[in-house]
């Protein structure tokens, strides 16, 4: 498994543009909110519990975060709480899945807007794996921006712009 260091600076190598994380910042949550809506909807029982498949992918991710680096995988579970309670609310509504797919389609949007102020394409197109790092990220500008984590954007930083000057060379000379 790649480090959190790792994971990290690949994805801000491609997400270095302030306006971009921005987008993100709207786009991964509406993204996230609307994928576990729609997984809200397979249901499964289980003893006397009624669970869904986004309340399986809740653990099995946040079981990778906490593997990657604790304090932001606190931080994640403080976000996906909220999202798994109010998603639960909506898919018992009528036309979840509309709204979910309503939702998830705007989210893309903007991702793919934000990456237009990058101008670098998304960094799950070369790594399927970065659409699970896309939440920590945030997670991650969000702790810098409060002042929390130092060393780790310190370390990730650098690397970051090394590896978007790598990329930049190749498509350079492609």
């Amino acid at each position: 498994m790649k480090s959190a260091v790792e994971q990290l600076s690949t994805y801000k190598s491609v997400h270095l543009n302030p306006q971009n994380i921005k987008t993100h910042f709207v786009g991964v949550p509406m993204i996230i909110w609307s994928a576990f809506l729609m997984l809200g909807t397979l249901r499964f029982a289980w003893q006397d519990y009624q669970v869904s498949a986004a309340m399986i992918l809740a653990v099995v991710v946040l079981g990778y975060y906490m593997a990657l680096h604790m304090r932001l995988a606190l931080g994640l579970v403080l976000f996906i709480l909220p999202v798994l309670y109010t998603t639960e609310l909506v898919v018992h509504a009528s036309h979840p899945f509309i709204v979910a797919i309503s939702i998830f389609v705007i989210g893309w949007v903007i991702q793919f807007i934000g990456h237009k102020y990058e101008k670098a394409k998304p960094a799950f197109m070369d790594d399927l794996n970065q659409l699970l790092i896309g939440p920590f990220f945030l997670m991650a500008e969000l702790y810098f921006i409060l002042g929390l984590e130092k060393e780790l954007a310190a370390e990730i930083t650098p690397i970051a712009r090394d590896k978007r000057r790598a990329l930049e060379t190749k498509r350079r000379a492609l």
